[in-house]
């Protein structure tokens, strides 16, 4: 008996003790990731604003592209933050539709000039929220980038098979062990950088999680000759139906263990 009351005293605090770790991983991850794009904005921002120095027109422009990449990384840190905590919340609204690849590939590539999409024209539509779809493919492709030795690209094609659109993004990095192709999709997870200057490692984690709010999978494989290929798989959009439903909260997902050219 006092056996048993130990056991579930212990099953009772282990949850409190994962969402402390939780808290503490985020507040420190949070403090770097938040000063760092702050301090540059800041930093461009104050110079710009300046009697004492006459900047030359590069310079300027320097300074204000420096200040929009800040303002851009704080953005993408909150947007992520927000979708995360709207699906643990189980309170994501999504607006599902017959969705092309390349409607979103475009945007998603945009950040990374070494990503190229090729071979999309022919792909049917998925059933798909056409923002969330394009962050997944962006968190991914960003992912693959960093990854990715110079030199080399990161591509994205697709193919459909039984009534499913498979998206790969297959980068030629070091590639990831078996035994860490789960707990890359936890949340502050950076298995494989260098430092810790590359995000909240939410990237990959969030990228699940819309995924399977689509009611879509995502999945890594091997690449053939070495790397990673992150494999995304969404149902194909019924063009004879019904596809534009009203948006819908989507339930809590189940725990689970950004110039490129289109073509």
């Amino acid at each position: 008996m006092f056996a048993a009351r130990l056991a579930e005293a212990a099953a009772e605090v282990e949850p409190v003790k994962a969402a402390d770790r939780m808290r503490t991983a985020l507040l420190r991850a949070v403090g770097h990731d938040l000063r760092t794009p702050l301090a540059a904005g800041w930093a461009a921002v104050a110079s710009l604003r300046s009697r004492d120095v006459e900047f030359s027109a590069e310079d300027r422009d320097e300074l204000l592209a420096t200040a929009e990449e800040s303002m851009a990384k704080l953005s993408r840190l909150v947007e992520n933050l927000l979708d995360r905590s709207r699906l643990e919340a189980g309170a994501l609204t999504l607006n599902l539709r017959a969705t092309t690849l390349e409607e979103v590939l475009p945007m998603a590539l945009a950040d990374v000039p070494v990503a190229e999409a090729r071979d999309v024209e022919e792909i049917p539509a998925v059933l798909a929220d056409p923002p969330l779809l394009e962050r997944v493919v962006a968190n991914l492709v960003g992912n693959a980038a960093r990854h990715t030795p110079p030199g080399r690209q990161v591509l994205v094609t697709a193919s459909a098979l039984a009534g499913r659109v498979e998206l790969r993004v297959v980068d030629r990095g070091p590639g990831l062990p078996p035994a860490d192709r789960d707990r890359v999709f936890e949340p502050f997870q950076r298995l494989g950088d260098t430092d810790n200057t590359t995000g909240l490692g939410l990237g990959l984690a969030l990228a699940r999680g819309l995924t399977e709010a689509m009611n879509g999978t995502l999945i890594p494989e091997d690449t053939p000759g070495g790397g990673l290929t992150m494999v995304v798989s969404l149902p194909v959009a019924d063009l004879t139906g019904t596809t534009d439903e009203p948006p819908q909260p989507t339930e809590k997902p189940q725990p689970r263990g950004a110039a490129g050219r289109v073509r």
